[in-house]
């Protein structure tokens, strides 16, 4: 065995190690060596048809996998990705962005080279670095290859233990230069950072009196829960203490909600007898905490801080007090504490029962037309263990939260960037990422028409990869979130009425039964029926793709309380 292999080669063998398993990106004149590393380090090429989109895959891909990846060339595809990479630093994505650089030696002179400013200065070849320092943990330029694996392997654990993006460069002449092939013999180091075992059974203590003590005590369970590697240890909370339990519009599909104290959504709208249960509570434990104005109805539902315990990435709150502790090891010790404890806690009778909600759903005839409220409710029936359901911002990502899931099932959807177009490409990685670690799951992905017009162009990667993928693509003809915003009737509000249904065609769908395809529009109940019993609708292999024709005016009335209480804030 040689003692040397290449830096790029070094680069991808890690990330496989990492538990990576595919690339997303476009080829450019930049990075087009380091592609020839990728298939022989174990890894699949996909190859999205634009940077953006192949950014919003890895980042689907990521939430999945617990690590994504993107190759950009230098300037213009990394710029393409931008948005897509801010969206992953928002929403917690552990991705790394790896950008194919000009030579050393033309940046160092400062040449005025294409896909820059051609200004001719060397901070042409460091302006988008710093561009990206903005919206990356941590960012490593591979200009010496003596650092360069060490670079690569701290890039790889910020990625995964901050659980956000980083950013790479790679000059086109330090592809192949020679690192120790002895370093590959070093795992990778990906634990998490521990506490000191005095101060995390101090913090413990504090928690399990607070709990033992608690006379009303409410879980909210948020995005982060997720993100700082806390599902397990929420999950067996909600379970040991009995202790009511919702979460956030952004933690929806993080705890197991069939258990008897879950109680869907915890917001300001829709349900109104959380308000004053939690208003009142004496003990708040809120995890992994989000608080961004669409998550907290307005921040309306922002919990009292002053009987809080709250955990977030690298710290503990307790009524105020911040113990800076990391909180999965914290949280372990608590719950060896409580599962010998007896609780004397009594449910709170009158909390919503989001199961119940299903057996009062308002009946609708055969040949009644879709409508918003009823729609997600009902698809709750076709949901399965193992699926993962993306929502697209706007009214699909508000009717998601009516949702009610059965047991390991997975909800995408976003509660800060809200970039629309973001799901179809998601959905892109989340599908190949499932099929990656072998579930049997399935990719469900609900989006609007306008939402599905950005980003179109990713069905075709679906397609060309042979990935399943069930799509509801809601025709309420416009960007309908924005009219009830401001502007029902502008065309500004208008699209294109495309034909959705023929898209698999165009975009490269095979004729024969390579690769199954199903369309349908429906417009009724009955028709609606007629696609979801469907047994190889339910269960089959490759894109099912629904046009679910609403109203253009037809939305949750929670979305409409919601976006009254946005227009009325003055702040």
């Amino acid at each position: 065995m040689s003692e040397t292999i290449h830096l790029t080669e070094y680069l991808f063998r890690r990330l496989r190690e990492a538990g990576l398993q595919a690339v997303h990106g476009v080829p450019g004149d930049y990075n087009l060596l380091m592609m020839d590393y990728i298939v022989p380090a174990g890894l699949e090429w996909v190859g999205n048809c634009n940077e953006l989109n192949a950014g919003y895959a890895a980042d689907g891909y990521a939430r999945v996998k617990g690590i994504g990846a993107l190759v950009t060339t230098f300037g213009v595809g990394e710029l393409s990705a931008i948005n897509a990479i801010a969206g992953s630093y928002a929403e917690m994505a552990p991705v790394i962005h790896i950008v194919g650089t000009p030579k050393r030696a033309m940046q160092t002179r400062g040449a005025k080279l294409h896909h820059s400013v051609c200004s001719g200065k060397p901070s042409d070849f460091t302006m988008f670095a710093e561009m990206y320092s903005k919206i990356t943990v941590a960012q490593e330029n591979l200009w010496d290859a003596s650092t360069a694996p060490a670079q690569i392997d701290r890039l790889i654990r910020e990625c995964i233990i901050q659980s956000r993006p980083v950013y790479l460069q790679v000059p086109a002449d330090m592809v192949t230069e020679p690192v120790p092939a002895a370093a590959l013999s070093r795992p990778l180091d990906l634990t998490p950072p521990s506490n000191d075992p005095e101060s995390e059974q101090e913090v413990c203590d504090i928690i399990v009196e607070r709990i033992s003590n608690g006379k009303q005590p409410f879980i909210l369970i948020d995005a982060g829960t997720s993100r700082y590697g806390l599902v397990s240890e929420a999950d067996e909370l909600v379970r040991i203490t009995g202790f009511p339990t919702a979460t956030t519009p952004f933690g929806k599909g993080i705890p197991d909600e069939t258990l008897p104290n879950f109680h869907g959504i915890y917001a300001s709208v829709g349900e109104g007898a959380y308000l004053p249960y939690v208003e009142s509570s004496d003990l708040i434990i809120n995890i992994g905490p989000v608080h961004s104005n669409v998550n907290t109805s307005c921040f309306t539902t922002i919990p009292n801080p002053r009987v809080s315990i709250v955990f977030d990435q690298t710290s503990i709150t307790i009524d105020g007090e911040v113990y800076n502790v990391f909180p999965k090891g914290v949280l372990k010790r608590v719950l060896d504490h409580l599962r010998d404890a007896m609780l004397s806690f009594w449910p709170y009778p009158n909390l919503p029962d989001p199961r119940s909600t299903l057996k009062h759903i308002s009946r609708a005839t055969s040949a009644g037309a879709l409508t918003q409220d009823i729609f997600f409710k009902r698809m709750s029936y076709f949901f399965r263990p193992g699926d993962i359901i993306l929502t697209e911002t706007g009214t699909a990502s508000n009717g998601g939260r009516d949702f009610v899931f059965p047991q390991n099932v997975s909800l995408i959807n976003s509660g800060v960037w809200l970039s629309i177009g973001y799901m179809l490409g998601a959905a892109q990685g989340v599908a190949l990422a499932q099929r990656n670690m072998g579930s049997q799951g399935r990719t469900i992905l609900f989006i609007g028409d306008g939402s599905f017009q950005v980003t179109a162009q990713e069905l075709s990667t679906i397609i060309r990869k042979k990935l399943s993928a069930i799509i509801f693509v809601i025709n309420n003809d416009g960007y309908t979130i924005e009219r009830l915003i401001h502007g029902m009737d502008a065309d500004y509000n208008d699209i294109a009425m495309w034909r959705y249904l023929d898209s698999p065609s165009y975009f490269g769908a095979p004729s024969d039964d390579s690769y199954p395809v199903f369309t349908a529009r429906v417009s009724t109940w009955g028709e609606l029926d007629g696609v979801l019993s469907r047994e190889s609708f339910q269960r089959g292999p490759g894109l099912r793709m629904v046009e679910l024709m609403m109203g253009v005016s037809d939305c949750m009335e929670t979305l409409r309380h919601f976006l009254k209480m946005y227009a009325a804030r003055k702040e």
